[in-house]
């Protein structure tokens, strides 16, 4: 295969739109011929898979609905790790506390977007979730989690084994649901802060849409997200927190509720 500047050049264009998640095809005459390109030049396909991996990325898919969707690779420079996404003016354990959390966030966001694998399959599935919605299934997710901790102490059978997701709970419980400033807006430190956060932050990325306000504020899912997640879904602590059987389906439109019979 004899790879052309102009080749090297428009697959390095294609990779860099996939890194402006709000950029899409079906506004972009020149994005769009290049995805084109991409899903019937295999040789182009090739080229594209080799710029990105130079630049520590990964190809999840090319289509005309997402546009490029990228994934970085490990130490890659475009990677967002976890303890960056959680800094705050914070040290030591504190800051460490945080990143936990956070990262149990976005796993329940990811869950409860998509709770079955027939939502991960289906392109047309689009899922919802909102603030307050996310905070009751990771409480409900605790409350379960703590149970099992004390049947265990009574057996004298410690969680030695147990899953990240079982060392968590204690920090999120401790965190108030809400804490408002004196002019009205969540702190960080709530748990609905910080999934107001997570939130904004995937919107962000172009993973969510904003909907509305209801519920401490409503998003619904992209494509692109969908790609993501379908990734994520082999993480064990993803099927960790499926399997605690808080998530269910309330109906055919993808609104979901915990099986608490507690409104949240």
């Amino acid at each position: 295969m004899t790879i052309s500047a102009l080749d090297a050049e428009a697959a390095a264009r294609l990779v860099t739109l996939g890194l402006r998640p709000k950029q899409l095809p079906m506004r972009d005459a020149v994005y769009a011929e290049l995805v084109r390109r991409f899903r019937e030049d295999d040789e182009f396909k090739d080229v594209v898979h080799a710029v990105a991996a130079g630049m520590g990325l990964l190809v999840l898919d090319v289509d005309p609905r997402t546009g490029t969707v990228l994934a970085a690779t490990d130490d890659s420079v475009f990677e967002m790790r976890m303890e960056d996404y959680s800094r705050r003016a914070f040290t030591g354990e504190r800051q460490g506390v945080q990143k936990v959390l956070h990262g149990l966030i976005h796993l329940a966001v990811a869950a409860l977007a998509f709770p079955r694998p027939d939502d991960l399959a289906e392109d047309t599935y689009v899922g919802r979730v909102s603030v307050e919605q996310i905070d009751g299934v990771l409480r409900e997710a605790c409350r379960m989690l703590d149970e099992r901790a004390r049947a265990a102490e009574e057996n004298q059978d410690p969680l030695d084994d147990a899953p990240e997701l079982e060392r968590a709970w204690r920090a999120y419980m401790r965190r108030p649901e809400v804490v408002a400033t004196k002019d009205n807006r969540l702190t960080a430190d709530s748990t609905r802060g910080m999934i107001t956060k997570a939130l904004k932050f995937l919107a962000e990325q172009g993973f969510l849409t904003f909907v509305n306000g209801e519920q401490g504020g409503t998003y619904r899912t992209t494509p692109r997200y969908q790609i993501q997640v379908r990734e994520l879904a082999a993480e064990r602590a993803f099927n960790d927190l499926l399997d605690l059987g808080v998530v269910s389906i309330t109906d055919s439109t993808g609104s979901l509720h915990t099986t608490s019979t507690e409104s949240i």
